[in-house]
């Protein structure tokens, strides 16, 4: 696994930050180095996922990236499911393909290149989920994404959502953040890599609230909505349909 050197060298201008070839080659040690308790965060979500899941049903991943939570959803989800993996980035879903083929999974699977600022074609689903997906989703869109979503669940079906939130206290926002950097910094990352890969992120990386999340999803189809991971800045929610 390529280490994450993206940003270890001074740069005049700070481009957006995106998912291409660059970002795809050294995504999962980024994301291992980034996201605080990452690999317990994908065992939640594989066990939330079983919960749901039913025979005859499809599982989504939205944002699927390199297909990690791909493969640790079949490790556990029950016989007779689909699993889909959809993303924008072409070189992500290539790296997917060959993680997916090597590990010979268990369930069908089928990889699709959508953008779901677009559109979020889901269908006969039981499970969905947005592992720090939405956040990049434009604000505007949002409200027809997750109304899209709901409409392609089945009842008794759940979505399942990873994001970054912002804290309502100004004084809890900003030692919350603080404290991430902390965390990015012990994993390796220097002031300068962790500076740039934040101005990168500025207009690309647009968190709510945990409330305005939960109200997002209950007006748009979801009937109960709760955390079941909190670090911070990071909240893992399920929301019921």
């Amino acid at each position: 696994m390529p280490n994450d050197i993206i940003f270890r060298e001074m740069r005049d201008l700070v481009d957006d930050f995106d998912f291409g070839k660059e970002t795809a080659a050294v995504f999962d040690d980024m994301l291992d180095r980034s996201v605080p308790f990452y690999a317990e965060i994908q065992r939640m979500i594989g066990e939330l996922a079983a919960d749901f899941a039913t025979e005859g049903s499809n599982v989504y991943d939205l944002g699927c990236s390199t297909g990690t939570t791909l493969l640790q959803l079949d490790r556990i989800l029950p016989d007779g499911v689909m699993i889909y993996g959809i993303d924008s980035s072409p070189q992500m879903l290539d790296i997917a393909q060959g993680k997916l083929a090597g590990a010979q999974l268990a369930h069908p699977f089928e990889l699709l290149c959508q953008d779901l600022n677009q559109n979020a074609a889901i269908t006969n689903a039981s499970v969905v989920i947005m592992n720090l997906t939405l956040q990049f989703i434009r604000p505007l869109g949002r409200d027809r994404i997750i109304s899209e979503i709901a409409q392609g669940i089945n009842e008794g079906g759940c979505l399942i959502l990873i994001e970054k939130v912002l804290s309502p206290s100004s004084t809890l926002n900003r030692l919350f953040i603080k404290h991430y950097y902390e965390f990015k910094k012990r994993n390796g990352y220097s002031e300068l890599e962790i500076a740039q890969k934040r101005e990168a992120l500025e207009n690309v990386l647009i968190p709510y609230h945990f409330d305005e999340n939960r109200e997002l999803l209950l007006r748009n189809g979801f009937k109960a909505c709760d955390q079941f991971f909190r670090w911070y800045n990071f909240c893992g929610m399920i929301a019921l349909k």
